[in-house]
C-alpha cells in the first residue's frame, strides 16, 4: 500500500480502502497520517464502510491482510465499489511484489525464499481469483481500471480472465490503464504532469513561500486560460492551496504539482526571481518520470498512444538529451521505474535555479522542450488533446514547427 492513495482519497471527498500484507508497512502509513484506520478483520471492515457511504464521511481505511480477500468479501456482502484498482507491485511477482491470498506474510516470505515454484503457482492462483473477484464487480457497475504496475499483464499470464472480447491495438485487455482513459487525455495530452521541485534550504517555510509563488501564478494564468485545459488549472489550484493542509511532506521540503510547460516556466521564473530577491534558498526543479514525455511504457505513460509506436523507446532518449543541451543541471535515462525492467525507459532531469539572469535563460528553454517533444508525439498518435496543445505551442513559440497529423476516415485507411 502505497500512502498517496489513501491521502488521495481523501482529498477527493472519497469512503477509501486499500489493502497491505505486511504489518510494518501499515504501522509506518498510519504513524504518518497518510491513512486514517487499520482493520484486520473483514467483518468490522464492511461494517465501517457502510456507515461511512451512510454518512457521507471521508475517511481513508487500511486493510492489514490481502486485497482479494477484500474484494471477495465485498461482493459476498454486495457492497458496491464505484472505482477499484490495483497497484501492487506485479513487474516483481516472485519476489515480493505479490503475495497469495490464504498465506500470512511470514508463511509466503518463508515460501517464496524456500520453496519459489510453489510460491508461483500460489501467485498464479491467486491473480485468477483477483480477477474473478474483480469482475463480478465490475458486472455491478464498479469502473476498473489498471493503474500499469502489470496486473493485468501478470493475471493474463496466469490464465485470469483479463483479455478482451473484441481486441484491438491497445486494447488487449479487458480494462484499461488509467492512462488510457484518465491521465493520457485529461492531462498528459494537454502536457499536464508533476512537476517538482525541493527548496534546497530545508526549511518549512521556503516550500510555503514557494507553493503561494506557484499558486499566485496558476491563478493569474487561469483568467486567460483556455475552455479545454480550465477544469485542470481548477484542479491543480485546489490542490497547492490544500498542500499545506493536507502534510504532504515526508522528509525534503519537496512539491509536486501538475502543470503544464507554460505553468511550468512560469512558476519557475517566478521561483528564480524569488531566489534572486532573497525571498527564498535556490531551489532543484525535477519531475516525476510519470509524465508528459519523460517515459515510454507501453502498459502505462504511452498506452494511450494507439499508432503502434507504443513500444518504442524513442521519445523518452530525445527527451533526455534534449534536456541536456538545453540547460538541465544533471540528466538520467534509467530503465524500470515501477512496471519492471525491460518493460519501461525512463529521462529525468534535476536543474538548479540560483536566481542568476543563466538560470532563467535555461528553464525557459529545457522546460519548453522537456514538455512539448511528448505533446509531439501524442499528437503525431493523432490524439485530439495533444493536436490542440501543441497547436497552442506554436502559437506561443513561434521557432517550434511540428509536422501536424492529416486525419482520415479509419474506414477508408
Amino acid at each position: 500500500m502505497s500512502g498517496a492513495q489513501p491521502k488521495a482519497g481523501n482529498i477527493a471527498g472519497c469512503v477509501t480502502v486499500c489493502a497491505e500484507v505486511n504489518p510494518k508497512i501499515t504501522k509506518i502509513r498510519h504513524d504518518q497520517k497518510w491513512v486514517n484506520e487499520i482493520h484486520e478483520d473483514l467483518d468490522a471492515l464492511v461494517k465501517r464502510v457502510r456507515e461511512a457511504q451512510e454518512n457521507k464521511e471521508t475517511v481513508s481505511l487500511a486493510y492489514l491482510g490481502n486485497i482479494v480477500d477484500v474484494w471477495e468479501k465485498f461482493d459476498q456482502e454486495d457492497l458496491r465499489i464505484d472505482i477499484g484498482s490495483d497497484q501492487t507491485s506485479l513487474h516483481n511477482p516472485w519476489a515480493g511484489g505479490y503475495y497469495p491470498v490464504g498465506q500470512s506474510f511470514e508463511e509466503s516470505n518463508k515460501m517464496m525464499s524456500e520453496d519459489p515454484e510453489l510460491f508461483k503457482e500460489k501467485v498464479q492462483e491467486t491473480l485468477r481469483r483477483h480477477a474473478a473477484a474483480i469482475n463480478r464487480h465490475t458486472e455491478k457497475g464498479t469502473y476498473f481500471f489498471d493503474y500499469g504496475n502489470a496486473f493485468l499483464l501478470e493475471a493474463s499470464r496466469a490464465g485470469a480472465d483479463v483479455m478482451a472480447d473484441n481486441p484491438t491495438l491497445g486494447r488487449e485487455f479487458k480494462y484499461p490503464s488509467y492512462v488510457q482513459d484518465i491521465m493520457g487525455p485529461m492531462c498528459f495530452d494537454y502536457g499536464f504532469g508533476p512537476f517538482r521541485w525541493v527548496c534546497t534550504s530545508g526549511t518549512p517555510e521556503d516550500l510555503k513561500k514557494t507553493d503561494d509563488i506557484a499558486c499566485a501564478v496558476l491563478e493569474e494564468m487561469i483568467k486567460s486560460s483556455p475552455e479545454e485545459i480550465q477544469q485542470q488549472m481548477k484542479d491543480n489550484i485546489q490542490w497547492i492551496k490544500g498542500a499545506q493542509e493536507n502534510k504532504l511532506v515526508v522528509g525534503s521540503q519537496a512539491r509536486i504539482l501538475y502543470a503544464d510547460a507554460e505553468g511550468r516556466m512560469k512558476i519557475a521564473e517566478a521561483f528564480n526571481k524569488a531566489i534572486k530577491n532573497g525571498e527564498i534558498g535556490p531551489v532543484v526543479l525535477g519531475r516525476d518520470h510519470h509524465d508528459v514525455s519523460g517515459t515510454d511504457s507501453p502498459y502505462r505513460e504511452t498506452s494511450n498512444i494507439y499508432d503502434g509506436s507504443r513500444f518504442t523507446a524513442d521519445m523518452a532518449i530525445h527527451n533526455v538529451i534534449g534536456d541536456s543541451f538545453r540547460g538541465a543541471t544533471w540528466v538520467s535515462i534509467h530503465n524500470g521505474g515501477g512496471v519492471g525492467w525491460g518493460e519501461v525507459i525512463n529521462g529525468g532531469f534535476g536543474m538548479l535555479l540560483d536566481g542568476s539572469d543563466d538560470a532563467d535563460r535555461r528553464l525557459k528553454s529545457m522546460l519548453f522542450w522537456d514538455v512539448n517533444n511528448g505533446i509531439s508525439r501524442r499528437s503525431w498518435a493523432r490524439n485530439e488533446g495533444a493536436i490542440f496543445a501543441i497547436k497552442r505551442a506554436m502559437e506561443a513559440e513561434p521557432n517550434l514547427k511540428v509536422t501536424l497529423p492529416n486525419l482520415v476516415d479509419e474506414n477508408l485507411l
